[in-house]
């Protein structure tokens, strides 16, 4: 019984990892200014300041009970976020070459594109796929890596191959889960429509 109730997700707004990660979503334009104008000490602290209360929001909601369906949206948002800005920030300033941002951007527009069709055809959201959450990871160690190297130069030696095996890795991922939703979608649009919508569970083998 325990275990039920730890699992059921409530629609409450004010909770505190919702605060949490509030507080993460408020810390990403900071973020991204302080890339643009070349603070990348002060931005690697707001990165680490993110991951801290992302730690947190994600212990305290399972120690508390407090997982909510606005924390399950808010949390991958921050993090998609937190992406996109060092993405568009290392760009701006030459560090990282346009074409990683409209990889990456180009294929979390195309699951976007692929999440209205699944709904148009009674479908829930994409589940979540291994690869992609992989591909993540290696983006979330690539861009901080590769600050790294801009803040301290004497590192840069070890932290740009390192951080670009991480971005050409997590590109690779992005877009090998990219096709397999896209296969995915495409199989389940052939399925004849029932009457009644059918879960997203119907997606959970991948």
């Amino acid at each position: 019984m325990k275990h039920q109730q730890s699992d059921q997700v409530s629609s409450r707004i004010f909770t505190i990892p919702n605060i949490l990660s509030f507080v993460r979503l408020l810390l990403v334009p900071v973020f991204l200014v302080l890339i643009v104008r070349g603070e990348d000490g002060l931005a690697l602290l707001v990165l680490v300041i993110s991951s801290i209360t992302d730690f947190l929001d994600g212990v305290i909601a399972r120690r508390l009970n407090q997982i909510t369906r606005l924390g399950q949206l808010l949390d991958p948002a921050a993090d998609r976020l937190f992406i996109f800005t060092a993405l568009i920030g290392l760009a701006v300033r030459g560090v990282i070459p346009w074409w990683l941002v409209i990889v990456i951007v180009g294929r979390d527009a195309m699951l976007a594109i692929l999440g209205i069709l699944l709904a148009n055809f009674g479908y829930g959201p994409l589940p979540v796929h291994h690869l992609g959450k992989l591909a993540t990871f290696c983006m979330f160690y690539a861009l901080p890596i590769l600050m790294i190297g801009q803040a301290f130069p004497a590192l840069a030696w070890i932290t740009a191959p390192c951080g670009w095996a991480f971005a050409l890795w997590g590109a690779f991922l992005y877009w090998w889960a990219g096709f397999i939703y896209l296969r995915e979608t495409v199989r389940v649009s052939r399925i004849p429509r029932p009457g009644v919508g059918i879960e997203s569970d119907t997606l959970g083998h991948y």
